[in-house]
């Protein structure tokens, strides 16, 4: 019974059927304001990730960047235009903004997206009560697919 219950773990393993716990957001790991592991282990998924940008009730990237190639409604002006951005950093580099872009650029207004700690004392919807848990924003699958989705915006 042990030799079939690790042939079939092996068996598992090998074909990619187990699926890895994504990286919790307190135990991410920076390096100048980079995330060099994926925080999934699964690849992201570009037409994912142009749906959780443009979509208003997910990642609301829309608000404030701009995509020339986007037809999507309001694309914002607050963040810089996003033409080209994946000429401009790699795949560490944008996962790490995505997640949290106020390591690297300090002040800035751009949400932390994949963050639960640090707050000043963030509110429970309209209570008026402190909140006792936070969700990131996205989750660890929606920000590879946000970043898979950036990385095919190069300059040609």
């Amino acid at each position: 019974m042990k030799l079939s219950t690790l042939t079939l773990a092996a068996s598992l393993a090998a074909t990619g059927a187990f699926a890895a716990e994504p990286v919790a957001p307190a135990d991410v790991v920076y390096t100048d304001g980079a995330i060099e592991a994926s925080l999934t282990g699964t690849p992201g998924n570009p037409e994912e990730g142009e749906k959780v940008f443009t979509s208003r009730a997910i990642g609301n990237c829309v608000a404030c960047h701009e995509v020339t190639s986007l037809s999507a409604a309001f694309p914002g002006n607050v963040g810089p235009m996003l033409d080209g951005v994946g000429s401009r950093w790699n795949e560490a580099e944008m996962r790490g903004i995505v997640a949290n872009a106020k390591i690297m650029y300090d002040g800035t207004v751009m949400p932390s997206f994949y963050r639960v700690d640090g707050f000043v004392r963030p509110g429970d919807g309209y209570t008026g009560k402190a909140a006792e848990a936070i969700e990131p924003i996205l989750s660890a699958q929606q920000v590879e697919d946000v970043v898979a989705f950036l990385m095919t915006l190069k300059d040609e």
